[in-house]
C-alpha cells in the first residue's frame, strides 16, 4: 500500500513536469548593501512589464528565467531603503546580469549593523515570504540579553516560553503544548534529548551561533507536516551571507545577585571565502553559569471544616552550575553557475550540575487544628487503642545530580537550476541524547515524630508545627520542638543511585524535490513534486538502585544553607553524602525489588519510519502568489516496552500464589502501529498595491503521540490487599489531527516600519489527555470484586493513569504587530525605535466522559471544557530602542498571563501558572570601528514563578521560585 501511494505521487508529478518550449533568456544578479558588506536576503526583484518577481536567496542572488527578448525595467525593493531600478536589454539567447546596491550613504547603519539593520532584515523576510512567518535575525538575537534560543524566541508574536530555574526552555506557540511544535536546524529535524517527549528544549543551543530563526505558522506541501503550533527553523551562519570575510569575537562576564558569582561567556563567529565560489563558516559559543533558586512546593491540599492546608510542604534550596557549549561549521560551494552545494554541522552540549537541599514536611497522619490562615500540625498522645497514632515525618535530603544533553546534526545537499528546472536534494543525520551516570538523587535523611499510643506505652517523639498560609505564594512555618533541628536524629533512610539514565534519539533523512516553471506574460506557474524519507530510533534505558544503611545520620554531613526565604537548617553539604556512599558502597544494602522495578519500568524503544510524497502548484505574479497541493505521509512504527509488576509481600502473584517477599515481574511487550494521512494545503499572498499585503492559509497537519505515551509500558503495583494501581502507555493512541486557517494583513511604510494584524483558527481532533481511571463498586457490596476490575491490554487493575484521545480542541486568536524607526523626528529623537506585538488566544479542549469510557462501565456522561495546557490568553512583547552614532540602547519587556499547566483529579486541583512580566535592558557603545562594549540586565523586575491550585476558592501554592537578577558586561570585536 505504501509503495502504491508513492508511485501514484510520482506518476502525477511526471505528467505535470512535462517540458515546454523555453523563452529567450534569463536575468540573474545579486542584491547587496551600498557598502558591499552583506548580501540582502529576501529582497524582492521585479520586472513589472511581464508581471514577474522573485525573492533573493541568502547570498543575495536571484534568477528570473525565460524572459522574452526585449527592453525592461527591473527593480529591487527592500524594507527600510529606497527602491532601485535599472533598464536591461534581454537578448534573444543567453542571459543578462543586473546587480543592485541598496541603502544609500547610510547603508551601514540601516542594513549592516545594529537594531535598524535587524528590523529591516526581519521585516524584509516577513514581507517577501509566501507563507505566514515571524523572523529573528542575527542582529536581533545579539541585541537582546538572551541566554539561549528559547529566550530569543519569546520576542515574537504568539510565543510563550516555559521556564526552568528562571531560564527559558520550551517554547509554546499560539497557546499550544511545546510537543506540538517541530524544530529544525539547517533544515534538519532535531530529535529530542529528553526520554519521554518530542519537544526539543531550546536551552541546549546557545544563541550566539545563530544566523536567524524563522517561526513558520503555515505549511506548504513541501514541508514536514508534523506541527500544529509552528515549525521553528534555526539557521547558522553561511559563508555567502556576507560579501567578504568576517570574524566576530565576544567576551563577557555574567553576575547573578543570588549566587554572587562572576561567570564567563565568550563566542567567536566567522565566515571566510577561500575563493569566490567556496567558503567556510562557523561559530563557537561557551557559557558557564552559577545561580541559585529559592523554592517552596506544597501538595495534597485539603479543605476541612473551614481550614485550607497542604499535607506536604517542601522548602527547596537549589544551587546549580550550567555549562553550555555550542559549535557550528559549514562549507558552501558553487561549482557552476547553476549549482550550489553545502555541508553544515552543529554540535551543542548542555551540562547541568544540580545540588538541591530539601526540608520536607509530611503531615498525612498528624492532628490538625487552627483558624483562618493559621494551621497547626501536631502529634499528641493517642488514648484510643482502636485509632491509629498521630504521626508526621520530616525529611531532609540532598540531590547531587549531573546531567548532560547533547545534540548533533549534519546536513549535506544542494540545488541545481537549469533552464526552467530546479532540483533540490539533501541527506541528513541528527542525534540527541540525555545521560546521567552515578547521580545520587537523592540521599534521604528522615525523622519520624509520633505521640504515645496504648500499643507502645512510653514511646513518643512529639512534634508541633504551625503554618501561616496568609501569603498564598510563601507559606511559612514555626516550631519550638527541640528535636526538629537536631541533625543527629535524622537517620539516613535511603540512597537512590542513578547508575544510568540514557535517552537517545537518532534520525536519518533523505529528500529530493523537482520543480518546473512555466512562464507567461501574466506570471509564472511552477509545478513541484518531491519525496522524503525519515528513519528514527528513540530509546530510554534506566538503571536505578536503592540502598539502605544503619547508624548514619545527617550530623555526619551538615552543610550551610544558601536559602533566603526562611531557616531550613540543618541541611546536608553538597557532596558529603554522595562521597560517603561511593567510598563505602559495600556497606550499603541493595534493595533488590525496588531497584529492579524502577530500572525496568521506564525502559522502551521505538522505531518510527515516515515516508512522504507531495505535489504542489505555485502561481506567482508581481501581485499574487498562490501555493496549493497535497502531501501524503505514511508512518510505520514498532514499539517495545515492559509490563512491570511489583507484588508486595503477602500479595497475590499472577499464578494465584502468595508472594513471600516483594516480587517484581517484567514482561516485554511489542506493538506495531501503521497509518497514513493525506494533507492538503493552500497559501495565498496578495499585494494589490505596493507595501499592502493580504495573506490567507488553510492546511491540514498532524502531530504523532509522545513516545512515553505510546510505549506499551505498564507500571503497576499490587499490595497485600490485592489492589493493583499503576500507569499505562497506550500504543493505540491516534495522532493529533488539525485543520488550520490563517488570515492577515500587513502594511509596510517608509523607514523600517510595519503594522500587521492576523487571525488564526485550529480545529484539533484526537487531542491526548491522561485520565485517572478507578474501578467502581457496581453491586454495592462495598468491595471491588474480580468482575468489577477494569482491564486494559489484558491487565486487570483498581486504579491507573492512562493517556487516551479526547474529543476535540479549538484554538483561535488574533495577532497584532507594530514596528517603527522614528527617523522622521527631529534630533536627537530620530534615533528612537519601537517594536510591539500582542496575541490573544482562546484555546479550549472538550472532553466528554463518555468518550473516555474505555471499559464500558459508564465512566461518566458529562462534558468538560478546559483551557489547553500552556495556553496564555494574553501575551505581549514590547521594545523601546535608541540607536544613533556610537550609542545603542534597548529596553525589552515580555508579558504573558496565567495558564493551565496540568490537569488534576478535580478542577480545584488543576495546576495553573501565574502571569509573568519580565523587563530586560541592554546598552552598547562603539568605541572604535568594529569594537563595541556593552552591559546587559536580565530580569530587572525580579519576576517570580508561581504555580497554584484553587482549593477552597483561593490560590494555594503548588510551586514558588525566585531567582534574582543577572547582570552582564563585555566587549564585541568584528573585523
Amino acid at each position: 500500500m505504501r509503495n502504491t501511494r508513492l508511485l501514484a505521487c510520482a506518476s502525477i508529478a511526471a505528467i505535470a513536469l512535462s517540458a515546454t518550449p523555453a523563452l529567450a533568456g534569463d536575468v540573474t544578479g545579486v542584491v547587496i548593501d551600498q557598502t558591499d558588506t552583506v548580501a540582502l536576503q529576501s529582497a524582492v526583484v521585479r520586472i513589472p512589464e511581464i508581471n514577474r518577481q522573485v525573492v533573493t536567496q541568502r547570498d543575495g542572488s536571484f534568477r528570473i528565467t525565460d524572459v522574452p527578448a526585449g527592453t525592461y525595467t527591473i527593480e529591487a525593493r527592500y524594507v527600510g531603503v529606497p527602491t532601485e531600478t535599472q533598464v536591461i536589454e534581454v537578448p534573444e539567447q543567453g542571459a543578462v546580469m543586473a546587480n543592485f546596491m541598496l541603502g544609500g550613504d547610510d547603508a551601514a547603519s540601516i542594513l549592516v549593523y545594529g537594531q535598524r539593520a535587524n528590523q529591516a532584515n526581519a521585516l524584509s523576510r516577513e514581507y517577501a515570504s509566501d507563507t505566514i512567518v515571524d523572523v529573528l535575525t542575527r542582529d536581533a538575537i545579539g541585541q537582546f540579553p538572551d541566554q539561549n534560543v528559547a529566550e530569543s524566541l519569546r520576542r515574537l508574536p504568539g510565543v510563550n516560553v516555559l521556564n526552568d530555574q528562571g531560564e527559558g526552555r520550551f517554547v509554546a506557540v499560539r497557546g499550544l503544548d511545546p510537543n506540538l511544535n517541530a524544530t529544525s536546524v539547517n533544515g534538519v529535524r532535531l530529535p529530542a534529548p529528553e526520554g519521554d517527549i518530542r519537544a526539543v528544549a531550546l536551552d541546549v543551543i546557545g544563541s550566539d551561533i545563530i544566523e536567524s530563526i524563522e517561526v513558520k505558522k503555515s505549511l506548504t506541501p513541501d514541508m514536514d507536516a508534523d506541527t500544529i503550533g509552528a515549525s521553528i527553523e534555526i539557521n547558522t551562519v553561511s559563508a555567502f551571507d556576507r560579501r567578504g570575510n568576517f570574524v566576530t569575537l565576544s567576551a563577557e562576564g555574567s553576575y547573578n545577585e543570588y549566587s554572587e558569582e562572576l561567570n564567563p561567556k565568550s563566542s567567536i563567529n566567522f565566515a571566510y571565502r577561500l575563493t569566490d565560489d567556496f567558503g567556510v563558516s562557523g561559530g563557537l559559543s561557551y557559557y558557564n553559569r552559577f545561580f541559585e533558586t529559592d523554592n517552596i512546593e506544597a501538595d495534597d491540599w485539603v479543605e476541612d471544616d473551614g481550614l485550607i492546608y497542604a499535607e506536604e510542604v517542601q522548602y527547596r534550596d537549589y544551587d546549580v552550575e550550567r555549562e553550555r557549549i555550542s559549535a557550528s561549521l559549514g562549507f558552501d560551494l558553487r561549482p557552476s553557475d547553476t549549482t550550489m552545494l553545502y555541508a553544515r554541522g552543529l554540535y551543542s552540549r548542555f551540562d547541568d550540575q544540580e545540588y538541591r537541599r530539601r526540608t520536607i514536611f509530611d503531615f498525612g497522619d498528624a492532628a490538625v487544628s487552627g483558624s483562618g490562615n493559621t494551621v497547626t500540625f501536631s502529634t499528641p498522645d493517642q488514648a484510643n487503642p482502636d485509632e491509629d497514632p498521630f504521626e508526621a515525618t520530616i525529611e531532609r535530603d540532598i540531590k547531587d545530580r549531573f546531567e548532560r544533553q547533547e545534540i548533533y546534526s549534519l546536513s549535506i545537499g544542494g540545488e541545481t537550476q537549469t533552464g526552467p528546472w530546479t532540483i533540490e536534494y539533501s541527506g541528513s543525520w541528527a542525534q540527541s541524547s540525555e545521560k546521567e551516570n552515578d547521580s545520587v538523587d537523592p540521599t534521604v535523611f528522615a525523622q519520624d515524630f509520633f505521640g504515645e499510643h496504648p500499643d507502645d506505652p512510653g514511646e513518643r517523639n512529639p512534634l508541633a508545627v504551625t503554618f501561616d498560609y496568609s501569603d498564598p505564594r510563601v507559606p511559612t512555618f514555626s516550631t519550638s520542638t527541640a528535636n526538629f533541628t537536631d541533625a543527629s536524629l535524622y537517620e539516613l533512610d535511603e540512597v537512590e543511585l542513578t547508575d544510568l539514565s540514557d535517552s537517545e534519539d537518532t534520525e536519518y533523512s533523505a529528500r529530493l524535490d523537482v520543480g518546473h516553471e512555466f512562464a507567461s506574460d501574466a506570471g509564472v506557474f511552477t509545478v513541484q513534486a518531491g519525496f522524503k524519507g525519515r528513519w528514527r530510533e528513540k530509546s530510554f534505558n534506566g538503571e536505578i538502585r536503592f540502598f539502605e544503611i544503619d547508624d548514619v545520620s545527617l550530623a555526619d554531613f551538615v552543610g550551610e544553607q544558601t536559602y533566603r526565604i526562611t531557616e531550613i537548617s540543618p541541611v546536608a553539604s553538597y557532596s558529603g553524602a554522595s562521597n560517603f556512599f561511593f567510598a563505602n558502597r559495600g556497606d550499603f544494602e541493595l534493595q533488590e525489588a525496588d531497584s529492579l522495578f524502577d530500572s525496568a519500568a521506564e525502559d522502551y524503544a521505538i522505531e518510527e519510519d515516515i515516508y512522504a510524497g507531495y505535489l504542489l502548484g505555485r502561481w506567482g505574479s508581481d501581485s499574487l502568489t498562490v501555493i496549493g497541493g497535497v502531501r501524503h505521509e505514511y508512518t510505520q512504527t514498532d514499539i517495545v516496552g515492559n509490563f512491570t509488576l511489583l507484588v508486595e509481600e503477602d500479595g497475590r502473584l499472577p499464578d494465584g500464589s502468595i508472594a513471600t517477599d516483594d516480587t517484581v515481574i517484567v514482561t516485554p511487550q511489542t506493538t506495531p502501529a501503521n497509518y497514513g494521512f493525506w494533507l492538503p494545503s493552500l497559501n495565498i499572498r496578495y499585494e494589490p498595491v505596493n507595501d499592502l499585503v493580504f495573506r490567507a492559509a488553510g492546511y491540514r497537519s498532524l502531530v504523532r503521540p509522545g513516545f512515553a505515551q505510546l510505549a506499551p509500558r505498564f507500571i503497576t503495583e499490587r499490595n497485600d490487599d490485592d489492589e493493583v494501581e499503576g500507569e499505562f502507555g497506550n500504543a493505540n493512541l491516534d495522532p493529533y489531527e488539525a485543520w488550520n486557517f490563517d488570515a492577515g494583513v500587513e502594511y509596510y511604510f517608509g523607514g523600517s516600519g510595519a503594522v500587521s494584524a492576523g487571525f488564526f483558527y485550529k480545529d484539533i481532533s484526537n487531542y491526548i489527555v491522561t485520565v485517572d481511571y478507578e474501578a467502581e463498586d457496581l453491586d454495592g457490596d462495598d468491595e471491588i470484586g474480580a468482575d468489577e476490575l477494569l482491564v486494559f491490554n489484558g491487565i486487570a487493575f483498581n486504579e491507573a493513569a492512562i493517556p487516551v484521545n479526547g474529543d476535540s480542541a479549538e484554538v483561535w486568536g488574533i495577532e497584532l504587530g507594530f514596528a517603527m524607526q522614528w527617523d522622521m523626528l527631529p534630533a536627537p529623537f530620530d534615533g528612537l525605535l519601537t517594536q510591539a506585538n500582542y496575541t490573544y488566544t482562546d484555546a479550549t479542549a472538550t472532553i466528554s466522559d463518555g468518550s473516555l469510557d474505555l471499559f464500558g462501565q459508564g465512566f461518566g456522561n458529562g462534558i468538560n471544557t478546559i483551557p489547553l495546557p500552556a495556553s496564555s490568553e494574553h501575551t505581549l512583547n514590547g521594545v523601546l530602542g535608541y540607536e544613533k552614532g556610537p550609542v545603542s540602547l534597548r529596553l525589552a519587556g515580555t508579558y504573558r498571563d496565567d495558564y493551565l499547566d496540568e490537569l488534576g483529579g478535580d478542577p480545584e486541583e488543576y495546576r495553573f501558572v501565574d502571569s509573568h512580566f519580565q523587563l530586560d535592558a541592554s546598552a552598547r557603545f562603539t568605541v572604535l570601528e568594529g569594537v563595541q562594549v556593552f552591559v546587559e540586565a536580565i530580569n530587572l523586575t525580579d519576576a517570580e514563578y508561581f504555580a497554584y491550585n484553587t482549593v477552597g476558592g483561593r490560590q494555594n501554592n503548588y510551586q514558588y521560585e525566585v531567582y534574582g537578577r543577572t547582570f552582564k558586561g563585555g566587549v564585541r570585536v568584528t573585523f
